[in-house]
Parts: C-alpha cells; sequence; structure tokens
C-alpha cells in the first residue's frame, strides 16, 4: 500500500494511504536512507510503501525518490543530519524581532539551505504587536534587505491575525493565505517564536499547544514535540515542526556556498579570481562591495560562519 507520512513521532509515523485513512507505521532499526545520514529516515512529506504483517502491524519498507527536503545538521551530532521535511513547495520560516530574538544568521543560515536544495523560501515576523519604536525600525530595515534579495516578506500578529491593522500592518489573513494556498507549506523557526500559535489561527482552533517565553532568558520553549502536516481548507497543507535554536548546514562544498546568497554569488562574478572565497584575495569584488555597504555586514558574516562549518566540522549555534 502507498501512503503520505504526515506525522513523526519519532518511533512512530501516521501515514495517510490512497484510500483517505490513515495507519500508524514503524520502521525497522537498520532502515536507512541510500547515501543520507539522517537522524530520521523517514520525515513528515514522504511518499512511502507499506506492509501489513499477519499481526497486523503496518511497516515501511520504501520510500519514494525525494523531490526536494530541508536537512540541517542534528545537534551535536557533527556528521549526522535531520531532515525537516520532504516534498515540498516552500518554506515560511517564522521570525520575531525580539521575545525571543531570531538572529540574521539563523535566517540566513536557513535561506541558504532553501537555495542549496532549491525550496522557494519567504519570512514571517511575528510579534510585531509587542515592539518598541527602535524593534519597529528594525522590522523595516530587515524586511527591506531581504525584499531586495526577492525574499517575500510579512510582518503580523498571530495572536490578532483577524484584528485591526498593528503598528502600520494590515495583519490579516489574506496576504498569508494568497502565498500559503494550494501548496505545501513547511513552517519552520526558532523556538518560541509563535509557529502554533499562528498555525492555530490559521485553522481558527488549537491544533497545537502554545508556550511561554522564559522570563529568564527571552527564550523560547518546546511545545511541538513532533512533525506534522495539516491540510488547510483552501487546498495544501502546513507542515508543522519544532522549534530549533542552531541551523547547523552540513554537505556545504566550501567553493559552493556563495552561490547560496544571491547577492553574494551576483556581485562575485567580477571578482579577480574565478575561484575566489571572498575573504582575503585581492581583486575581491564581494569584500569591496561590503565596504561599500551594497552588501549586508549581517549577510557576509552569515556567509562567513558557513564556510568556518565547512573547515571546524562542527556548528556549535
Amino acid at each position: 500500500m502507498r501512503g503520505l507520512v504526515i506525522k513523526s513521532t519519532g518511533s512512530s509515523y501516521i501515514v495517510r494511504l490512497d484510500d483517505g485513512s490513515d495507519a500508524e507505521c514503524h520502521i525497522k532499526g537498520n532502515f536507512r536512507i541510500r547515501g543520507i545520514r539522517s537522524t530520521n529516515p523517514v520525515a513528515v512529506g514522504d511518499f512511502v510503501e507499506i506492509q501489513t504483517l499477519a499481526d497486523g502491524t503496518n511497516w515501511i519498507k520504501e520510500i519514494e525518490e525525494r523531490r526536494n527536503y530541508i536537512i540541517r545538521r542534528a545537534t551535536n551530532l557533527s556528521k549526522e543530519s535531520h531532515i525537516l521535511a520532504a516534498n515540498i513547495d516552500q518554506v515560511a520560516l517564522i521570525v520575531t524581532v525580539n521575545h525571543p530574538i531570531t538572529s540574521t544568521t539563523f535566517i540566513d543560515r536557513f535561506l541558504a539551505t532553501c537555495e542549496a536544495y532549491r525550496v522557494r523560501a519567504f519570512l514571517i515576523f511575528n510579534k510585531i504587536d509587542l515592539l518598541t519604536e527602535e524593534e519597529l525600525a528594525q522590522l523595516h530595515e530587515l524586511r527591506a534587505l531581504y525584499e531586495s534579495l526577492d525574499y517575500p516578506t510579512l510582518a503580523i500578529s498571530a495572536k490578532h491575525l483577524n484584528g485591526e491593522a498593528i503598528n502600520g500592518e494590515a495583519n490579516t489573513r489574506e496576504a498569508l493565505n494568497t502565498l500559503l494556498a494550494g501548496k505545501t507549506t513547511l513552517f519552520s523557526g526558532n523556538s518560541g517564536v509563535g509557529k502554533s500559535t499562528l498555525l492555530n489561527a490559521l485553522f481558527g482552533k488549537e491544533l497545537t499547544r502554545t508556550g511561554k517565553i522564559s522570563d529568564a532568558h527571552d527564550t523560547g520553549m518546546h511545545t511541538t514535540t513532533f512533525s506534522e502536516m495539516y491540510f488547510l481548507p483552501e487546498g495544501g497543507a502546513v507542515i508543522d515542526t519544532p522549534g530549533i535554536k542552531g541551523f547547523g548546514t552540513i554537505d556545504f562544498e566550501k567553493e559552493e556556498v556563495s552561490h547560496y546568497f544571491r547577492e553574494i554569488f551576483r556581485v562575485g562574478r567580477d571578482c579577480r579570481f574565478s575561484n575566489c572565497t571572498h575573504t582575503t584575495e585581492p581583486g575581491c569584488a564581494v569584500q569591496e562591495a561590503v565596504i561599500k555597504g551594497s552588501i549586508a555586514i549581517s549577510r557576509y558574516e552569515s556567509y562567513l560562519s558557513i564556510l568556518n562549518d565547512s573547515t571546524e566540522g562542527k556548528y556549535r549555534g
């Protein structure tokens, strides 16, 4: 039987079969994906073949070839990866200027991974109702930066998504619905940025628990503990994933990292050397653009941090 993996708990999987029914499935201990060392050999979004044994248990015996996936370095395991989702149309990266702060390094690492795996990405800036004037100015600067790189952005308050305009933003569901309609979208971001609140607002009911922000560190605490796909009434689906702290890249070749930063790749064509790493070489157009301000220093620093991944062998996020 064939089906789509719609939920992963770590120990078992829920598969939506072609006939519309759901089956709880397991995998054998020695099950591995060809060529990928992963902590989760089966991911939400995978299409699989399952076998039902005489005792009624269901086992995943094969994974169909993936159209794409989003992957990151597994926590504290430098040679292992963790697949966030497979066979997706786009990623909605949910970020916050404050409460908690999402670093530009995290954003850029995630976007670089989307570029590497050819998955469209856009940014949702949440919790705009909590921002000071100074933080709102920072929000506008960040939106201008990423929109200049052709990454769409939205600014919302998930808690008041159907309410009146907040801090100059329309804050309605329409713009978000337009981005999500008919597509399979991965929701990801740091813990505490409001993914669960946004998901509940989209569906008009509590699908997942929401958590409080740690008063001591103003950081998020995990509420979603597994990945799950939810089907939108307007068509399409959203994959909710547990919040993550750092985003370690994996399997990036040093000479390819610049390809995943749109502006660095574009400007880098004018470097004196074709194999320029944009670090210490003379005649580097990228370094010159950073000095002149036409490439954001935050983006360049994120680029350098990924280069360090390939030399240090481990992301310490």
